[in-house]
């Protein structure tokens, strides 16, 4: 949500963000729609005041025993009760316009992002490791069906596209690898370990800005409620409502959960294995800071998420997005792209975004500093540490070997006893 008053102070700031995402002319709009609202208010106080006026002269006509004069004035205050009741209606129904177009649009990027049209403007930060050139590299489709570890058909005839079965000595790992995410981001990165509810409502998804807009892209119970994508909505809605101490800030929470997704805008992407399913585990980081902290904590959390890929020894980049390839709330983003050796690329294996304090007037949540009486927005920032599937994914293509074998990375040895390679004896 957008607070109305920076609107009104900086339109082009706002007309610019907004055109660039193919909203042009939404800044006018909502200024015209907010003018309405105004002066339908304006008009309805005007109204009660002389309704007020008038009332207090008929008090003083029945003083005077002038009941001519009070049943002229009776009359005239009935009739502006009508005015008042189409006044009301109308500030209700500008203002109800307006919130809705606001709900709409995406959040304004930080004055340092760079400008661009899609991925081909985001801005290479840096690079960890060296790309495994395997020889001759497998998919990890091909391995997985080849170990007898995947199986995509069977996922079909019971759940159809997008989904899965995963067995084995795979299903160890990708349970292990869970396991691990959610120890280093709770022992060595200070978040608190949360298991939070897979189903919300509407008021924790319009408040994590998924709705109304990417409803087409959750999957919604017969009761109305939703399941999450991602545990970003139910660790972000802890603070819904809520106005925090800020002493208690930055709060840092973090969850393995699965996420549930419909892909909706993913036709014919990614349609071979993991990348893109409909349900996938995650462990999701979010944080909740004060404005003036918000910055360094998203740096902070990039770092986070980069040292999971750091202790399983996977070659990554990180990437500052664009303007143009930017989610809906992010006001900066970074990814973490993973080498995939079959595709001879970096794939986004993890986006960490500062929303500044988009999400929290959408949630209404807001912080305050002992001793003083205002209240303010706090900022809300998410990211991957990481997306379990993918992970999954890059350590079969980074670690396999000629015999179709893949190698548990060191930092797994703990989570998996006695493992060495899966499809190996040891």
């Amino acid at each position: 949500m957008h607070d109305i008053r920076a609107l009104r102070e900086t339109p082009e700031l706002y007309e610019k963000a907004w055109a660039a995402k193919g909203r042009s002319g939404a800044a006018a709009q909502a200024i015209d729609l907010d003018g309405k609202v105004r002066a339908a208010k304006l008009a309805a106080e005007t109204t009660q005041s002389k309704r007020n006026d008038l009332s207090k002269r008929i008090g003083q006509a029945k003083a005077q025993k002038d009941e001519a004069l009070a049943s002229q004035l009776m009359a005239d205050v009935e009739a502006l009760k009508s005015d008042l009741v189409i006044q009301g209606d109308a500030e209700r129904g500008f203002s109800s316009d307006l919130q809705d177009l606001l709900a709409s649009l995406p959040n304004i990027p930080a004055a340092d992002v760079p400008q661009g049209a899609d991925e081909h403007g985001n801005v290479e930060v840096r690079r960890w490791g060296e790309p495994n050139h395997v020889a001759n590299p497998k998919d990890h489709v091909e391995l997985g069906e080849g170990l007898g570890m995947l199986d995509f058909e069977a996922a079909a005839r019971m759940s159809g596209a997008r989904f899965t079965v995963i067995q084995g000595q795979l299903a160890r790992l990708e349970r292990a690898l869970g396991q691990f995410m959610l120890d280093l981001q709770t022992q060595q990165n200070g978040y608190l370990e949360v298991s939070p509810p897979l189903l919300v409502n509407d008021a924790a998804a319009y408040g994590t800005d998924k709705l109304p807009k990417f409803a087409d892209d959750l999957f919604q119970t017969t009761d109305g409620r939703w399941l999450i994508p991602t545990a970003e909505v139910p660790l972000t809605s802890l603070v819904m409502g809520q106005i925090v101490a800020e002493e208690e800030l930055p709060m840092r929470v973090t969850a393995l959960t699965p996420c549930f997704r419909s892909e909706a805008g993913a036709s014919g992407r990614d349609t071979r294995g993991m990348i893109r399913q409909h349900q996938f585990y995650k462990v999701e980081l979010v944080s909740i800071t004060t404005p003036d902290q918000s910055d360094a904590e998203h740096e902070r959390m990039v770092a986070c998420a980069e040292s999971v890929l750091k202790a399983l020894e996977l070659p990554f980049r990180t990437m500052l997005l664009c303007t143009g390839d930017m989610g809906f709330g992010a006001r900066r983003t970074y990814d973490l792209e993973v080498w995939i050796p079959s595709q001879g690329q970096y794939r986004e294996i993890s986006s960490c975004s500062n929303c500044g304090d988009f999400q929290a007037r959408r949630m209404d949540a807001r912080t305050k500093k002992a001793g003083e009486k205002g209240t303010r927005y706090v900022h809300t920032l998410n990211g991957s540490g990481l997306a379990v599937g993918r992970t999954l994914v890059a350590i079969m293509e980074n670690y396999q070997d000629e015999m179709g074998r893949i190698a548990i990375p060191q930092a797994l040895h703990p989570y998996l006893p006695g493992l060495t390679h899966i499809g190996g004896e040891g």
